[in-house]
């Protein structure tokens, strides 16, 4: 099919516009793309033409979330991070079933995929059934169930073994799934798992190709008794014990020091950067000028529906540009363009994946269209002036369509793969029954 809009915004690391586009997709992928009449031209006579009104981006690639937490929006509000997660979070997660986790990751992913969010990186429970909601609901999604113990779950000595057991299993049998599911491995974070756990789970992630992925330097002081017992900051010390070698994903990543940057740098670990959840908890603000500038890769992310509280990236990638400029006094840092590309190019490098947030011949067909006909859009003088519109004005409520592997997923905003109403009263009773068992 060769889908004609009336812009294309490709992403794929440069400012490049095409008014009109087209963008070719065969199967999954995407074969070609570039104005109408050069594909016309050059292309098989055959094409069925699908015509998108408005501006057609990659899908935006949201690279650590905590999906199913869904279940718990609205909880625990106005506590810092550490007193939610043991407070609030923590106690009722302890008692989730797998169907719990099934639809709490079915409405999240209607939520995702209405604004344009094709993938997401999730570290969450109960993953077989966090698996089935995503490709029951046509999206894609690296998922990377995590060692962590929840309170009454205590165990003494190596106890993470059985997590990583039984994250292997899952690896071995859902890994590639349906061409939609990527697994991987997470620990929570060194201040939950101890150093030998985070040893073992990114080795076993490492040994496998596979992403490994874990919460690091979120709060000003989550680090001081790992720092008192070891010697040296979180980064430094994985970095020494090899937990960083691989393919590794940091989510957050705000309490960095230079040397930590540098550590960074040099074992190529990507930032997932979740300005809005941390700023909601008031953890703090990135240094994202600073990673991009050692060539750190960097990607989006929202976070958890239970510290954010809901899961648009266009929310994100404003939010980022506009506390970068804060952090460093310039309004002339992360332009529009660089704040789009943390949420397309730059999210799917950060979880290796390069065929993903671009539209590029190879790159997987995962697309969207934006209404152009909104006054978010005047004026419209030239190239360059969309892409701030895109940043600066628009919003989720503009996205119309959007295809996941060339297979429409939402259309004129009604999302096709998920019977909403169920989702919503399935989420509904279960959050209450999770909150009655605590409180």
């Amino acid at each position: 099919m060769r889908f004609v809009a009336d812009a294309v915004v490709p992403c794929t690391g440069d400012t490049a516009v095409l008014r009109p586009g087209a963008v070719e997709v065969a199967g999954e992928r995407v074969t070609r793309v570039g104005t109408p009449a050069g594909l016309r031209a050059t292309g098989d006579p055959g094409t069925r033409e699908v015509t998108v009104d408005g501006a057609l981006l990659p899908g935006f690639v949201n690279t650590h979330c905590h999906s199913p937490m869904t279940l718990f929006r609205g909880t625990g509000e106005n506590l810092p991070l550490l007193r939610w997660l043991h407070e609030v979070l923590w106690p009722r997660e302890a008692h989730l079933e797998p169907e719990d986790v099934y639809w709490g990751m079915t409405l999240a992913a209607a939520e995702l995929l209405a604004f344009g969010v094709t993938t997401s990186c999730e570290m969450y429970f109960h993953e077989d059934a966090n698996a089935d909601a995503v490709l029951d609901a046509g999206s894609r999604a690296v998922l990377t169930p995590g060692v962590l113990q929840l309170p009454g779950s205590e165990a003494a000595g190596s106890w993470w073994t059985a997590s990583l057991d039984r994250f292997a299993d899952f690896h071995a049998r859902r890994n590639g799934e349906a061409g939609r599911l990527e697994v991987g491995f997470a620990a929570h974070a060194a201040y939950t798992v101890p150093l030998p756990g985070l040893v073992d789970t990114a080795a076993a992630a490492r040994d496998r190709g596979a992403l490994f992925h874990l919460h690091v330097a979120e709060t000003a002081g989550e680090g001081d008794a790992f720092t008192a017992e070891h010697g040296g900051s979180v980064p430094q010390v994985l970095a020494d014990a090899g937990v960083f070698d691989g393919r590794v994903l940091a989510a957050h990543s705000i309490w960095l020091s230079p040397e930590d940057i540098a550590a960074y740098a040099a074992l190529d670990v990507a930032v997932a950067h979740c300005p809005q959840s941390n700023a909601k908890l008031a953890s703090g603000i990135a240094p994202v000028v600073d990673l991009l500038a050692a060539g750190v890769r960097i990607g989006l992310g929202t976070d958890g529906p239970a510290s954010n509280n809901d899961l648009d990236l266009w929310e994100e990638l404003r939010l980022a540009a506009m506390l970068a400029r804060l952090r460093q006094g310039d309004a002339g840092v992360l332009p529009a363009s660089t704040a789009l590309d943390l949420a397309t190019r730059g999210a799917g490098a950060a979880i290796g994946r390069p065929d993903l947030g671009v539209l590029a011949p190879g790159a997987m067909a995962d697309m969207m269209a934006v209404s152009l006909d909104d006054p978010a859009f005047v004026p419209l003088l030239d190239d360059a002036m969309l892409l701030e519109h895109l940043v600066w004005s628009a919003s989720s409520r503009l996205v119309t369509d959007v295809w996941v592997g060339g297979e429409q997923v939402v259309s004129d905003g009604v999302v096709l793969t998920v019977d909403l109403d169920r989702a919503r009263d399935e989420v509904g009773r279960r959050a209450e029954r999770l909150a009655s068992v605590v409180d």
